[in-house]
C-alpha cells in the first residue's frame, strides 16, 4: 500500500483511469462486434453502416491512448478487409 500522500493520490488516479479505460475498451469491442455480426449475416450495406459508426469511435479511443494507434489501424484494416470480401 502507498505510504506517502503523493503515492496515495497516484493510486487513486490510477484506479480512476483504469475504470474509465476499461469502459472505453468495452465500447470499442461492442462496435467491432456489431460490424462482425453484420458481416457474418451477409448484409454488405448493414456491415458498411456498422463500420462507418465504428471507425470514428476506434480513432477517438486511439487518440486518448486507451488502445494504441497501430492496434486501431489494424482493427479498422481487418474489418474493412472482411467487408470487401463480403462484397466480392
Amino acid at each position: 500500500m502507498a505510504n506517502t500522500k503523493q503515492a496515495r493520490k497516484r493510486a487513486r488516479q490510477a484506479e480512476g483511469r483504469r475504470v474509465l479505460k476499461a469502459s472505453q475498451r468495452s465500447m470499442v469491442r461492442t462496435y467491432v462486434k456489431n460490424v462482425i455480426k453484420a458481416v457474418n449475416g451477409g448484409d454488405h450495406a448493414k456491415a458498411m453502416d456498422a463500420f462507418k459508426q465504428a471507425q470514428p469511435v476506434i480513432d477517438r479511443i486511439a487518440d486518448k491512448d486507451v488502445i494504441s494507434k497501430k492496434k486501431a489501424a489494424r482493427l479498422k484494416s481487418r474489418l474493412n478487409k472482411r467487408i470487401k470480401a463480403l462484397a466480392a
